[in-house]
């Protein structure tokens, strides 16, 4: 993946039928896809050896980021989902890359800033549901 500034990635939540609304760039993040394995192990396995079920486990998608709110109105509409629990549609729209399509809940929400500077948040999303991928 080429360089990018941190401020090209781009965090959309679903405000339409189709739509997606810019609500932040992201300075910093982690992006994680995970698969949880399942074990069939038994006491018929080779020397004892783990198994895992082929085409098993659990997928999930974990994001964390930083950055900046592009308006009150956005910082708004973050506070809301987190406070209420909501799982929203969520686009990541990584440039150069591709862009992550599905539904979140927002796990982590916080804020920081020093007394002359803008006010900053860090938050993590995990996935719901099947998420999409689609390659640039």
């Amino acid at each position: 993946m080429a360089a990018q500034a941190g401020k090209s990635l781009l965090l959309k939540i679903k405000t339409g039928r189709s739509v997606y609304t810019t609500v932040a760039g992201l300075k910093s993040r982690e992006i994680e896809f995970n698969l949880r394995p399942i074990d069939i192990t038994d006491s018929g396995s080779t020397a004892q050896w783990r198994e895992l079920l082929l085409d098993g486990g659990v997928k999930s998608l974990r994001i964390a980021g930083e950055g900046v709110f592009r308006d009150t109105i956005a910082d708004e509409t973050i506070r809301s989902s987190f406070f209420t629990n909501t799982i929203s549609q969520w686009q990541i729209v990584i440039p150069s890359f591709g862009t992550i399509t599905g539904s979140f809940a927002i796990s982590e929400l916080s804020y920081a800033g020093e007394f002359d500077g803008e006010v900053t948040w860090r938050m993590a999303f995990e996935s719901s549901g099947e998420i999409s991928f689609a390659a640039l």
